[in-house]
């Protein structure tokens, strides 16, 4: 029998070195795909409200994905790359502290498990073997709680942004553009609110969220835009402002 027996694992509990990763790319793609849905579908749903011209609604709707689509990729880049600097500043300060206050650092982890409930014996001996296997590693762990190998990339993070924008803006663009006229608002309504609660069950049930939960309050807030713009939409064309 092997002296040093393979570590227990469940299968609905995290145990990957990918998990910021991972994270990453489900809220850039859960947030991109009910964005590009509302914004879209907003977007349409107004224009519908003042013309049933299929012209006018084109374009809005495409200016619509095409201007949504960069802002998701453009805004997901900024946020990501401040997250990553602040993850290499925060190793960097690490990695120059262990190189010249060694013996300080090792009283601090030793006092991190120490804390955890470790007696100071434990705690040290633990630090120390975690020291000599990767000290840079344990101290980033017990500390930061970070891993220097799980680092997020602001460029996938903008393009599931953006990708799962336009995806979602398929939706309502088809909604309202095939159907008949007489149909196609209250088609597009339907398709959307439809379409918002599986992206948001499926969001928590990835993440372990409450499915019904979620899926309630992304419709809310969807059919509350589309409500919203749908009005305004009428009330200009009852105006008789024309596009």
């Amino acid at each position: 029998m092997d002296s040093q027996a393979a570590p227990i694992q469940h299968e609905n509990e995290p145990h990957h070195n990918d998990i910021a990763h991972r994270l990453n790319w489900l809220r850039a793609g859960v947030l991109g795909a009910n964005d590009g849905i509302v914004s879209v579908a907003a977007i349409v749903v107004g224009v519908a409200g003042v013309t049933t011209d299929s012209g006018p609604i084109l374009v809005a709707g495409t200016a619509g994905v095409v201007g949504g689509a960069i802002s998701m990729a453009l805004g997901e880049y900024v946020s990501v790359s401040s997250q990553k600097d602040s993850q290499r500043a925060l190793i960097e300060k690490e990695r120059r502290e262990l190189e010249e206050q060694p013996e300080e650092e090792l009283e601090e982890l030793a006092a991190i498990y120490q804390g955890k409930g470790l007696s100071a014996d434990t705690a040290r001996t633990v630090a120390k073997e975690l020291t000599a296997h990767d000290a840079l590693g344990a101290h980033l762990s017990a500390e930061l709680h970070i891993d220097e190998t799980d680092i997020v990339s602001p460029w996938h993070a903008a393009f599931a942004s953006a990708a799962a924008f336009l995806i979602g803006a398929i939706l309502p663009m088809l909604a309202i553009l095939l159907p008949p006229e007489n149909i196609r608002v209250p088609l597009t309504f339907v398709a959307v609110l439809v379409a918002l609660a599986l992206t948001g069950a499926i969001g928590a049930w990835i993440g372990g969220g409450s499915k019904t939960k979620a899926a309630i309050r992304v419709v809310i807030g969807g059919a509350a835009a589309l409500i919203a713009t749908f009005l305004i939409g009428s009330w200009l064309g009852a105006s008789g402002i024309t596009v």
